[in-house]
């Protein structure tokens, strides 16, 4: 299997690429921050430089362990699922299903592992900018020199190794079961990411306005939810479709397309709901803080920089890991529905028509991943802004959530309109004939 799976990856690279893309990124990222261990770990180092080191490689090294996966797991759904077909050959030609998980495990190892190599160098550049911007800051000494050594290596080495076949053996678990599904596991893991992110954004009410940590309940508490609800993202697209009734040919269409291909969208919905959670939660907070520091006439300290720090990057990070995963896997999904498109064309309709659905299921998407990410975010912000400012909704959240509906947005609608007008570009009978 491990050499069907090599022939696999020689045979069609352009299948594997939304995967070494995100095990690149992810990598990068990883090794990006975990230099900081390396960093910090010199000889000579100050006890206030190896702190703010070591938390940034901590705190957003483990994001980015979650973004990896979450990434990962992204593209490697649509793609196991527009292979369903060939997978289902290989079973009926004698293959196991041990035997087609170990074959699709191997082909995201081998991706992974590449990506992972390539990504050796940005990472390198990446912390080098990463410590001059804390020297900059004050927040680590002129003297620390940067090192990128084996704890970088093999941490993104690994984690992204882990994370990439840990997410093709359960993209490819729900093919070779023929359609069985075990929800409860699933269901159960979401309801305590909820009930956890309820308990942290609740604790924030425990802590004083003047308290450093308090953005950490609420942040903590915000991402968890959106963690929560992402798990939950195939039943509540599901719900959200059960109810909603859009008027004229092509928003009918747009409804039924969207519930027949649920399972495989819900992972698009995933990266709507934590991008517009985590990004519109932690900016908000961090402006909501800044405001208050500086009315207060008070000099922020260096735990409150690294602080506002990490915020930003964690942001930076999730905007560029969603924005990956949006791409990838509204690309991928597109693009397979050449033959669809090619039917609709041969049926009588327009290239402006097919469009105008491709256009309307974004919309669907995206509102409904911005509605329920804004719940999340707001069960963050309002803690926080009452117990620092007393108020409720702060008059920063406005414009935050503006901005990252606005992105979330031209990323959907780009990408989906995008591609679709592309693959509108073959003529309809070529397009039914090669997806045949």
């Amino acid at each position: 299997m491990f050499v069907l799976a090599m022939r696999s990856i020689r045979q069609r690279p352009g299948r594997f690429l939304a995967t070494l893309l995100s095990a690149f990124l992810g990598a990068a990222i990883i090794m990006m921050f975990h230099s900081m261990h390396d960093t910090a770990g010199q000889p000579g180092v100050d006890p206030v430089s190896s702190d703010t080191l070591g938390t940034a490689a901590g705190v957003v090294g483990g994001y980015g362990t979650l973004l990896v996966f979450f990434a990962v797991a992204s593209t490697l759904t649509v793609n196991v699922r527009q292979r369903t077909a060939e997978l289902e050959l290989l079973r009926c030609s004698g293959a196991t299903p041990a035997q087609i998980k170990r074959m699709v495990v191997g082909e995201a190892a081998a991706v992974a592992l590449a990506g992972a190599a390539l990504a050796i160098g940005p990472a390198m550049l990446g912390g080098r900018a990463l410590l001059d911007m804390f020297q900059d800051g004050g927040q680590v000494a002129r003297s620390v020199e940067y090192s990128f050594g084996p704890i970088a290596l093999m941490s993104g080495v690994h984690i992204t190794l882990l994370a990439a076949a840990g997410a093709a053996f359960l993209a490819v678990r729900r093919v070779t079961r023929r359609g069985r599904e075990r929800a409860g596991a699933r269901r159960v893991l979401a309801y305590g990411t909820l009930a956890a992110g309820a308990a942290g954004a609740g604790s924030t009410f425990f802590f004083s306005a003047t308290d450093e940590m308090l953005m950490a309940p609420p942040a903590q508490g915000a991402i968890m939810l959106s963690v929560g609800l992402a798990l939950m993202a195939p039943r509540l697209l599901k719900g959200v479709l059960a109810r909603l009734a859009l008027g004229g040919a092509g928003g009918w269409l747009a409804v039924r397309n969207l519930r027949q291909r649920a399972g495989e969208l819900a992972g698009i919905l995933v990266s709507l709901i934590m991008f517009t959670a985590v990004s519109t939660a932690t900016i908000t907070m961090q402006a909501v803080e800044s405001d208050a520091v500086a009315a207060s006439g008070l000099v922020k300290s260096v735990d409150a920089k690294n602080l506002e720090t990490l915020n930003l990057t964690v942001v930076g990070i999730i905007a560029v890991f969603v924005c990956v995963m949006l791409v990838n896997s509204l690309y991928a999904a597109t693009t397979y529905r050449s033959r669809e498109f090619g039917q609709q064309r041969l049926a009588g309709a327009t290239p402006g028509q097919v469009l105008r659905v491709v256009g309307t299921e974004g919309v669907i998407l995206t509102v409904t991943g911005v509605l329920l990410g804004t719940s999340a975010a707001l069960a963050g912000v309002v803690p926080f802004t009452v117990v620092r400012t007393d108020g409720v909704l702060p008059d920063q959240f406005l414009g935050t959530w503006l901005a990252m509906v606005a992105v979330t947005a031209a990323v959907t609608l780009g990408t989906s309109l995008g591609t679709a007008r592309r693959v509108l570009r073959t003529p309809a009978v070529r397009a039914v004939a090669q997806a045949a």
